[in-house]
């Protein structure tokens, strides 16, 4: 039997905050896959290596966990005052699927940096030395973000002494700016409620915040379902009965959110929402080993990402916590303190995070303005990847 040669394709490697993925430019994809339908994800999927039944990506570029399952298409921008457009998939590990539905706020970091990197971005637009702001178009939910990438010599400099809980090396500070990062077109709080009374047969009634910021992001008390607050990923991702429960809790949420109108949807929209749990802050000693004091946070968050708890946080959800942080009374401020505040550092399972948002009252509604935190990103492996011609054959 005749066997027709890979697909060869430019691709980079990359790292971005506490996630990793394979980025490409629009424009170096098959024609056919340069628009959204099956021959996209089919590609993609293969370059990621899923669905793999097996769980571990050996034939991919995945990495098998949601930080690791990602990719981003970029191209310059079509919009107005903006200089690349961005869009991400978050590949499902067992199943071929690929949600578009949300944003992946830690890859945004190393967005930036492929932009300039690949010509991208125009060069009156970048300095010799110094701080690229680089306006990203998120495609995906229809926001712009800004990424301050710093320069040196006309290049991206890409190694520093910012250090990052859940990322193992330094490297160069990105600053991360989300503009009104309200969720789409709806409001921030889509059942008009700081808190509601979410009601899962089963479980039980929870108090519950649902925002639109950053991502759909449910809140529930750690203490209302049996945590503390410091769990690490093997206390969750080991208990089939607990994901079974957070996923559950989730689809709910996600219906009260109106995101899906029933419960089978939930299946389909795997990135969004995202489900978390807060509590006031308690020590405890992170996946690292590294002992987080009381006194160093201002309140404890574990966020599950793809039915996973994730080892760290996912940019989006930061982006979601400091926002609902500023806004009184809703969960995640209460288990802060309460009051105003324009900035939160939350405990994560790899240690810690500060985000920024500054959140106001117009016209009956909270909406906030700008939120901002900072990650890092480096490039890992440039080249090219190579993909079976055969997952073109059902096209």
């Amino acid at each position: 039997m005749t066997y027709k040669p890979q697909i060869k394709i430019p691709a980079t490697y990359m790292r971005g905050g506490t996630s990793k993925g394979v980025f490409f430019r629009l424009q170096d994809l098959l024609e056919a896959a340069q628009q959204a339908g099956k021959v996209r994800d089919d590609l993609l999927l293969r370059v990621i290596g899923s669905p793999d039944p097996y769980g571990k990506h050996t034939d991919g570029m995945g990495g098998a966990t949601s930080s690791t399952s990602k990719t981003v298409i970029l191209s310059k921008s079509t919009k107005p005052d903006h200089d690349v457009d961005y869009l991400f998939g978050q590949v499902a590990i067992d199943k071929p699927f690929i949600d578009w539905s949300g944003n992946c706020g830690n890859l945004t970091a190393a967005v930036g940096s492929f932009a300039i990197s690949n010509g991208l971005v125009d060069a009156e637009r970048l300095p010799d030395n110094g701080v690229a702001k680089i306006r990203i178009w998120q495609a995906n939910i229809g926001k712009t973000i800004i990424a301050n990438v710093p320069m040196i010599n006309g290049e991206v400099q890409e190694l520093g002494d910012f250090e990052l809980d859940g990322v193992t090396f330094p490297a160069a500070e990105v600053q991360v700016e989300f503009l009104a990062p309200a969720d789409g077109e709806g409001a921030m709080f889509p059942t008009g409620n700081l808190v509601d009374q979410l009601e899962v047969p089963g479980i039980g009634t929870l108090n519950a915040t649902m925002i639109n910021a950053g991502i759909p992001t449910i809140f529930v008390n750690a203490a209302d379902i049996g945590y503390n607050g410091t769990e690490l990923q093997e206390a969750i991702n080991g208990d089939e009965n607990a994901l079974t429960m957070f996923e559950t809790l989730r689809a709910h949420g996600a219906i009260k959110m109106r995101l899906i109108s029933d419960l089978a949807e939930a299946k389909a929209r795997q990135h969004t929402p995202k489900i978390a749990f807060v509590a006031p802050p308690t020590g405890y000693v992170s996946s690292s080993g590294k002992t987080v004091d009381a006194e160093q946070i201002d309140l404890l968050v574990r966020a599950l990402s793809m039915g996973k708890l994730h080892h760290a946080m996912m940019g989006t959800a930061a982006v979601a916590i400091g926002t609902a942080a500023a806004i009184p009374g809703t969960l995640v401020n209460v288990a802060a303190g309460g009051g105003e505040r324009n900035e939160v550092r939350f405990g994560h399972p790899s240690g810690t995070l500060k985000v920024g948002a500054q959140a106001s009252f117009v016209d009956g509604q909270w909406q906030v303005d700008k939120a901002v935190m900072s990650r890092s990103a480096r490039v890992l492996m440039e080249g090219h990847v190579r993909v079976p011609a055969d997952v073109l054959d059902n096209n």
